[in-house]
Parts: structure tokens; sequence; C-alpha cells
């Protein structure tokens, strides 16, 4: 079993991909033309959803968005596109990304084609969102609700649970959680051991499976928790605790591996016993882990800091700014991290290509 370091006195707030948690929902509407996209989790799929949410947990300034289409800074964790900004245009042969659910100009195509209901600083633990006064996982299934009775209106019911019923779930979860856990930011590590901490995440995954499933959910993909102590600024907080130098924390990914494993087997079990429901499993973490340790090898030079300002613990306002006093790197692409948390545009392409054969796995199981 994992055993976390003994930290102390850390005021230490991340919100990461892996998908620390995130949920996807890509679907087949009924014209079969098209490729829709639902987005459910953290602030590795929230492309601006904060935005509209009065948290402090948001991002829509400079140098945010500087990659992006028309260079604008939407409100996403990164430089440019997210995974789910690549994945709906591999899926569609087309350049669209996903908008963000309370964007309040939205228009019925717009629903039509996608859009998240992700919230930065979210988690299978509610009291991960609480932190950073995120939405929880609960309103962002409420917010779901409210989404399908909008289609409802527009395309009737019938139309709109043959959507759902196409659609493919994809979840991510637990940096978030494990990190306040590990940075005791919530009590948790007070109350529960690590072990227990991760079965209490399992059981999570399984309510919030099953209120999928109960709003219609029929294809659920699943993907793992990364290796969080790879973190620029995981390694940077740790490094502060009186270590010399800074360096991967090898127990706070061995927390995340532990629980991929159950996540994995439950996943396994659901598969095999439950009727007129497909779920896959899709691994992030040894993706991640090979990027980091073997960087050449993806054209990176840089994977223990981040490309904006000192990259060192800053994202969010704290990116902007350090970035306004000391600027961004030259070369983004030579960089797997954007800020001290999540990738660059390129990094999250490179984390969908390691995806993608899982992906196109499961759509041929859907279709065969």
């Amino acid at each position: 079993m994992a055993q976390f370091p003994s930290y102390s006195c850390i005021c230490v707030i991340v919100s990461l991909l892996f998908l620390v948690v995130n949920y996807v929902v890509i679907a087949q509407p009924t014209n079969g033309t098209q490729t829709i996209l639902i987005v459910f989790g953290d602030s590795t799929v929230d492309p601006g959803k904060n935005d509209y949410t009065g948290t402090w947990d948001r991002i829509n300034m400079w140098p945010y968005g500087i990659d992006f289409p028309d260079h604008i800074a939407t409100g996403r964790f990164s430089n440019g596109r997210l995974v789910t900004d690549f994945a709906p245009a591999y899926l569609s042969g087309t350049n669209r990304t996903i908008k963000a659910y309370l964007d309040p100009n939205l228009s019925l195509e717009d629903l039509m084609q996608g859009v998240s209901f992700a919230s930065a600083g979210s988690g299978y633990d509610p009291e991960a969102a609480q932190i950073d006064g995120a939405l929880n996982f609960t309103q962002q299934l409420d917010n779901f609700k409210k989404y399908k009775t909008r289609l409802e209106a527009a395309i009737r019911a019938e139309a709109t649970q043959t959507l759902i019923y196409k659609a493919i779930f994809i979840l991510s979860s637990s940096t978030n959680d494990f990190f306040d856990y590990a940075f005791n930011l919530t009590g948790r590590r007070q109350q529960l051991t690590v072990s227990n901490y991760q079965q209490f995440l399992l059981s999570q995954f399984n309510n919030f499976t099953q209120a999928l499933m109960d709003e219609g959910a029929k294809n659920l993909f699943v993907i793992g928790a990364p290796p969080l102590g790879h973190l620029p600024e995981v390694m940077t907080a740790y490094a502060k605790q009186g270590n010399t130098t800074r360096q991967p924390v090898d127990s706070l990914s061995a927390a995340a591996a532990e629980f991929n494993v159950m996540l994995q087997n439950q996943v396994n079990t659901m598969q095999a016993s439950l009727t007129n429901f497909t779920i896959f499993y899709g691994d992030m973490y040894g993706p991640i882990t090979d990027i980091v340790n073997n960087p050449a090898n993806y054209g990176f030079e840089v994977v223990d800091r981040g490309c904006c300002g000192l990259g060192l613990d800053e994202y969010g306002m704290l990116c902007a700014l350090s970035a306004a006093k000391y600027g961004i790197c030259s070369n983004r692409s030579a960089y797997f991290f954007w800020d001290a948390v999540h990738p660059t545009e390129r990094g999250y392409s490179c984390l969908f290509e390691a995806l993608k054969p899982t992906i196109e796995a499961f759509t041929k199981y859907l279709n065969k």
C-alpha cells in the first residue's frame, strides 16, 4: 500500500487531467453525420465553464489560450486545445472544439454538437470541489439534466433519448482527490487511511456511474488517474518541505496506480455482469509516465516544469502574474506542461493519441 510522506502547512490546490475527474460523452446524432461530445470533470476538460460560476479557479486571461484559434483565452487551462477538443475533431473529421454548457451564447446547434459540464477543481470526492468553489459532480449532473430538458423542448423527448442512448460516456478521475488528500486540504487524511480513501473514491465512482445509467447512459469509457507525483507543482511543494532538489513524489503516484488497479477491476466486473451497458478502461498513467521518463521519444525537451512563467508552482492567475514578470517559454512544443499542473496543447495531443487505439477498439466493439 502506498504511504504518503509527512507534509505540513502546504497550501496547494491543484486540478489536473487526469484526470482528476473527467467525464466525456461522445454520441452519434440521429442524422449519422456528426459526433457530439459532452464532458463532465475538472480543469483538464473545462473549456471555460468556471468563467460563469463565480469561482476564483478560472483563467480567462493571457497567456492562456495563446495558441487557441484566434489566440483567445477561453477558460481552458492550457495554451490551446484539450483532449476533449481533439476527440470531436477526430471523430467528426472537423475542426470543431467543445463549448461550456453555461456559456449564455450557446445555440441549439452548439447543444447538438456537444458541450462541457466540467468545472475546474472538481473530483470524485465532493470536498474537492468545495475547496475551489467548483461545481461538484452532483451539480454537473443537475446541469446535464437541464441540458436534456432543453434538447427535449427543441427536438422532442424521443430524439433526445436516442441521442443519449447512443452516447459514449468517458470518465477520467481522481487527481484533485489524491492531491487534496496528500496535502491534507480536506481533512480526509485524518479520517481515512490511503486504502480506505481509495475505496471511498471507488464507491463514489460507482454511485456516479449508476446516476449516469439512470439518465440513460449505455456506454462508458473510464480513464484512470495519472502519475500525480510527476506534476511540477507537486515536486516543488515536496522540495519546499526540506528536500534539497525537486524530484517526483513516488508515493503519490503509487497511490494513483493502486487506485487504477481497483478501478480497472471494477470496470471488468461491470462489463462482465451488466446487460445493455458497455464499459471500457483507458490507461493514462502509462503514457504520461513514459513521456516524462523518455521525453526525447516524443519530441519534448522539458517535462519537470511548465512553460508559463517559472513553471514551478504557478497555475491559473499565478501563472498569468508569473508570465507577466518572467514571460513564457519560446518553444511551447518542447514543453509537456503548460503551467505547473496542466499539459500544453501538444501534451494533450500526445495523450489523445495514446488513448486513440482504445477509443477505436471501444467504438468498434459498439458497432460490431
